[in-house]
């Protein structure tokens, strides 16, 4: 079975293409170019089934629809849910969960089946709490790498932004705010393992496993505490499970 998983972020539209084996192809383009995303398609085999994740507004939603409209099937529009694929959700409004983070969850459990902090590290950083059971216990957002950096940019005189790179003991800004945005995303997740141990949300020889996806991933993980699995794409992983069991 073909299935065509679209992932539209606030900076990124995923897009992923896969058959009964896996992915064959996976790409992506900037949100702001929505509009050409139909392009990307036109070499691709017909779809059987078509899931999307949609973060980024109405304005991309009506692109990926225009895009979409010359195949014979109804895509899937993810919404967060009470269940499915195995994941029930402990939100107060389980439908205002953001599609993206509840088809991560779905992809934790799905690869890992143990109690998990589900992260993805874009534009926004969102810190999630997989319960050992398959339930969403609840979670966090914060700026991502790039907001944070933007924000001290903007909103001071003297702190402008420039390349920097992490440090333990940086000795210039451009570092200094790089290393500290760095250290800031790294605590939260950090922070959130804390709170499931203290919580019993843990194995018998550990505690919950950090699963890591975004591009700011690679950055983050090397200064986590404990397990953690970086995934390429964990939203498009989620998104594909969820297609395969609707």
């Amino acid at each position: 079975m073909n299935i065509l998983a679209i992932d539209a972020g606030n900076s990124r539209i995923k897009w992923g293409f896969a058959d009964d084996s896996g992915w064959l192809r996976r790409a992506w383009i900037y949100t702001a170019d929505a509009a050409s995303i139909g392009d990307a398609f036109k070499a691709l085999p017909a779809p059987a089934r078509i899931v999307v994740s949609n973060v980024a507004g109405d304005h991309v939603r009506y692109a990926i629809t225009r895009a979409l409209a010359g195949y014979s099937i109804v895509p899937l529009w993810v919404t967060g849910r009470d269940e499915q694929c195995g994941v029930r959700s402990g939100y107060a409004a389980p439908a205002q969960l953001g599609s993206d983070r509840w088809a991560g969850l779905i992809a934790a459990w799905k690869l890992y089946g143990r109690a998990c902090v589900v992260v993805n590290a874009g534009t926004t950083m969102t810190v999630d709490a997989l319960s050992g059971e398959g339930v969403f216990l609840g979670g966090v957002i914060v700026p991502g790498l790039d907001l944070m950096r933007t924000s001290l940019s903007d909103g001071t005189a003297q702190l402008k932004l420039q390349p920097g790179a992490f440090y333990y003991f940086p000795d210039n800004t451009a570092d200094a705010i790089m290393s500290g945005a760095i250290n800031a995303l790294a605590g939260v997740v950090d922070r959130m393992s804390g709170y499931m141990e203290e919580t019993g949300q843990r194995t018998e020889n550990s505690g919950p496993l950090v699963v890591l996806s975004g591009g700011a991933a690679a950055l983050i993980k090397a200064r986590l505490n404990g397990a953690v699995e970086l995934v390429d794409n964990l939203v498009l992983e989620g998104l594909l499970e969820i297609a395969k069991q609707e």
